[in-house]
């Protein structure tokens, strides 16, 4: 069996789901996503003022003012490479972009894509989008068939640049391919920072393209990126 690539019309459409092709028509970009972002770990320098070196009184001058330092809580964000699935079972993630208004996922079933149209994981706001097949043609079992038994309050992990950003589930529901991208609220970015990981259910029906629905499973973010 085969959950097919680009999700087979589960993919988000770009006119449904809130997106913005882009400039030279191509990988469509939420419209709420800032155009810029900060340098992480990037602290303006502060240069000290030279005081006089005698008070006036006669007494030594205070010694100059000390560089600026980036505060600890300073926050994080990276392009997630690897996933970390309740029971410890790992994948490597990598960019999947839209293309014709579909998102295409990773032909192997044992890689993930993340949607390089949404957020980053740490981000302040905003959904971070992995996409995985549930079995394919070619691999069997996916690595997201995982997903099928995944519970409420479990935790997923994610891994990149050195970094990690642990989410814990808080929904799963199973949607229709046809209203994933206008009624799932999947690829919004607008909301509160969280990480929602998609693959396929349902019954499967080969005549009408593979499986005729998609599972939602909605992590909300434990702490910041570190």
């Amino acid at each position: 069996m085969l959950c097919c690539a680009g999700l087979e019309g589960c993919a988000a459409q770009a006119a449904d789901s809130g997106l913005d092709p882009g400039a030279d028509g191509g990988t469509p970009t939420p419209s709420s996503v800032p155009a810029t972002r900060g340098v992480p770990g990037f602290a303006p320098e502060i240069t000290p003022t030279a005081g006089p070196s005698t008070a006036e009184d006669g007494r030594a001058a205070a010694p100059p003012a000390r560089i600026g330092t980036p505060a600890p809580s300073q926050r994080i964000w990276f392009v997630p490479t690897q996933v970390v699935l309740p029971g410890g079972a790992k994948a490597p993630v990598v960019p999947a972009s839209t293309v014709g208004g579909e998102l295409e996922v990773p032909e192997q079933g044992d890689r993930v894509g993340w949607w390089d149209g949404g957020a980053q994981a740490g981000d302040p706001f905003g959904s971070v989008v992995l996409v995985g097949h549930v079995d394919t043609k070619t691999d069997g079992i996916g690595y997201f068939a995982r997903l099928l038994r995944i519970k409420s309050g479990e935790l997923v992990v994610l891994h990149g640049s050195g970094h990690t950003q642990a989410y814990r589930v808080s929904s799963i529901v199973s949607v229709p391919k046809y209203a994933l991208a206008t009624r799932s609220g999947a690829f919004d970015q607008t909301v509160a920072h969280r990480l929602v990981l998609i693959t396929c259910t349902g019954p499967y029906d080969a005549a009408r393209g593979g499986y005729e629905d998609n599972l939602v499973v909605t992590a909300t973010a434990v702490g910041l990126a570190r």
